[in-house]
């Protein structure tokens, strides 16, 4: 449209250009505005904008020749300097269309308001002032309008808002050309044109000196410029480098926190504990009436717990402890979590030791009270161990350790109490290591052997079975108890590794019997299994590879379960053991009567030997025999369809009255000590108690004393029980 419209003004204005009134006067400005000026623009200092001297020289047509010779050359002049930056027709137009109608306005809004003026009719009045007011503004407001209009189409910015932008400042540019252009042809109106013509030289050297200064004041200002510059990038450099070093700061106490703190609990870690602790450790050698102690804390269902209800509780269950333990020490203690479920307490500044253990009782009532986890309510108590300063310490490692022991201390005693240490439980721990290590090592060296003890019947003493025990001959120590380190082989797992040397070494033992002809092909052997290994996935794998090696017969084997271990978990131990019994495997339970065993499970078990607990049938020295108990097992037994066998017989009495209540089978010193498969052969051998094909067991003393004779043929220890 703008294209159209500047077209149509200018086909009017080259219709009605007086052409009388060209003169070379006004093929010289035209030259001069296209050719030359359209190149040379004067910058306004501080303004955006510039006085173009072409814009000066349209005006100063339009004063002297009239409008229609303004807006030709206006045209003109327009469409050659786009020219100079673009190709495209449609710009060019653009550019012409705007320049011929922004002077055609101007023209006719100068005739509309003033009449015709020019030439002569130039003059200082004040409608002439008028007129070039009207004239720059009128040029102004049309072509930044305009190109406003343009530019806001194109960037999809409001028309104002693109004015205010870009256009608004131009307007001085505009009177300038204006009042420049009347200041010349004023000069033409009083010496004619070609006097002020002949001035150019000198306001070409006018300008050019304007541009060198300017461009100084350029420079100038560029590098007042740079330095502002470099002075707000120093500025910014130096509020970077602030930045940096507050997140430093921050980062280094976040790291420092981390470093000393339990990311769960926000108590203090193990290396927090251990700095105070040396601290009080020093002050305790500076000052000898300064008092400390340490707690060492260990909750004593959290695996239950945890493994039952998942670890998100476990954790909320540590979170709330936490809590619970520092509200319930003093201000200047330190509460620190050393992992999993174990916490460590530095008492610090105590009056008296006393304050120590009523701050532990303190302590365990709080952690009494229930917590509510996922909904569920959790009860839970703590093991404390106590180890006070009084001991005497060089090291933070060394009170922990001795807190930490006294803690075991207060587990094996019974849990949900709290242990003073003394120095012989240190003892104690370094000799429990000590046996933990030889244990470990037992195995590889051969150090363990079997010893084997006869069951017999009660009603003919004829051997029946054996009952394979387990023996530890330490290096240094000689013959360790099985009640002191089977404990420790249950503990660390060592069990199940023992457990099966066991089994294995039993079974093969009877095979060996039963093919030179010793036993007969029925007689049985009877092999204890602990907890660890009645609850082992590959039990039911392991005894049958074991008999298939072996080649002993399953109903040649009894294994013998405690009433505690089966009573755990009654329906899995049921299927564990209807499993076995299907392999033709025997079943006993072991120290029937101490345990607490429910009727209601006992009978769904397929079990085929029920063994009186040694605690029933009494001392040698004692007239302690419980025939009410020993009695009910034994019909009980008789009920369930199964044997009977009494352990810890040792008296001609208690054969007596185990015969009187219809005992079958009884295990014990009477019938013979456990001894040495070399002692067990040289009395099989004997062939003197070989009756109707079982043998029969010789009295106590005369095992006793064929065993000792084995024992000395081949370097045995004295046999024991």
């Amino acid at each position: 449209m703008t294209i159209s419209l500047g077209g149509v003004v200018f086909a009017w204005s080259l219709v009605h250009l007086p052409l009388a009134n060209m003169d070379l006067q006004f093929l010289l400005l035209a030259i001069m505005t296209i050719l030359v000026t359209a190149r040379i623009a004067v910058q306004i200092p501080g303004v955006d904008g510039r006085i173009t001297v072409s814009d000066t020289l349209i005006f100063l047509v339009l004063l002297l020749y009239g409008g229609e010779a303004a807006i030709l050359l206006a045209a003109l002049e327009g469409a050659c300097s786009s020219l100079r930056i673009s190709k495209k027709a449609t710009t060019i137009l653009f550019n012409a269309s705007v320049m011929a109608l922004s002077t055609f306005v101007t023209a006719w809004a100068i005739r509309l308001a003033f009449g015709k003026f020019q030439g002569a009719q130039v003059s200082l009045s004040a409608s002439f002032g008028a007129a070039v007011c009207l004239m720059g503004l009128a040029q102004y407001a049309v072509n930044s309008g305009l190109i406003a209009i343009d530019r806001a189409l194109k960037t999809e910015e409001s028309i104002s808002q693109t004015w205010r932008k870009h256009y608004l400042w131009t307007s001085l540019t505009y009177f300038a050309g204006a009042s420049a252009a009347s200041v010349i042809a004023r000069l033409i109106a009083a010496f004619g044109f070609f006097p002020v013509i002949l001035t150019t030289p000198i306001i070409v050297i006018v300008y050019f000196t304007y541009q060198t200064y300017m461009k100084s004041v350029e420079a100038s200002v560029a590098q007042a410029d740079q330095a502002n510059r470099h002075v707000e990038d120093q500025q910014q450099y130096i509020s970077e480098l602030e930045l940096i070093r507050k997140e430093l700061h921050e980062s280094r106490e976040h790291f420092r926190t981390a470093a000393l703190h339990d990311a769960l609990t926000g108590l203090a870690n193990r290396v927090m504990l251990t700095d105070r602790l040396n601290i009080a450790i020093q002050r305790k050698k500076r000052h000898a009436d300064y008092l400390f102690a340490v707690l060492f804390l260990d909750l004593d269902r959290f695996k239950v717990i945890n493994d039952s209800m998942g670890h998100v509780a476990g954790d909320n269950l540590l979170v709330v402890t936490a809590h619970r333990l520092r509200e319930g020490v003093r201000p200047g203690d330190t509460v620190a979590r050393l992992g999993g479920d174990e916490f460590g307490i530095l008492l610090d500044g105590l009056e008296s030791f006393s304050d120590a253990l009523r701050i532990a009782e303190r302590l365990q009532k709080d952690l009494l009270q229930v917590v509510c986890l996922d909904g569920t309510e959790v009860f839970t108590s703590a093991s404390i161990g106590i180890a006070l300063s009084a001991t005497g310490y060089d090291h933070a490692d060394a009170i922990l350790r001795d807190a930490d022991t006294a803690m075991y201390r207060a587990k094996g005693n019974g849990k949900a109490r709290h242990e003073l240490f003394d120095p012989n439980m240190h003892t104690q721990a370094v000799a429990q290591l000590k046996l933990e290590n030889d244990l470990r090592r037992a195995l590889e060296r051969d150090e363990f052997c079997l010893h084997y003890q006869p069951i017999l019947s009660l009603a003919d003493e004829k051997l029946s079975r054996f009952e394979a025990l387990l023996r530890w001959q330490h290096p240094e120590r000689g013959l360790v108890s099985p009640a002191e380190f089977i404990p420790v082989a249950e503990e660390t797992g060592l069990i199940l590794e023992l457990g099966e040397w066991v089994l294995r070494q039993a079974c093969r033992q009877m095979r060996h019997w039963q093919l030179q002809g010793l036993v007969n092909q029925s007689a049985s052997v009877s092999v204890n299994l602990s907890c660890k290994q009645f609850v082992q996935a590959g039990l039911l794998e392991q005894v049958k590879e074991v008999l298939d090696e072996t080649g002993l017969l399953a109903q040649c084997l009894e294994l013998e379960i405690t009433e505690s271990v089966v009573m755990e978990n009654a329906d899995t131990a049921c299927s564990t053991l209807r499993e076995l019994r299907a392999l033709g495997v025997r079943l006993s339970i072991d120290d029937f009567g101490t345990g607490y065993s429910s009727l209601s499970y006992l009978h769904r078990f397929p079990i085929t030997t029920l063994k009186i607990d040694r605690s029933f049938i009494g001392h040698p020295s004692q007239n302690d025999f419980n025939c009410g108990i020993v009695g009910t097992i034994i019909t009980l037994a008789d009920n369930l369809g199964v044997e009977v066998v009494a352990e810890g017989v040792e008296t001609a009495a208690q054969v007596a009255q185990l015969k009187a209540l219809g005992c079958e089978f009884g295990q014990g010193y009477w019938f013979g000590r456990p001894a040495h498969p070399a002692a067990i052969e040289l009395l099989l051998q004997k062939g003197v108690y070989q009756t109707n094909g079982n043998a029969v067991w010789p009295p106590l003393e005369t095992c006793e004393r064929n065993c000792a004779v084995v024992g000395s043929r081949v370097g045995l220890i004295p046999l024991i029980g």
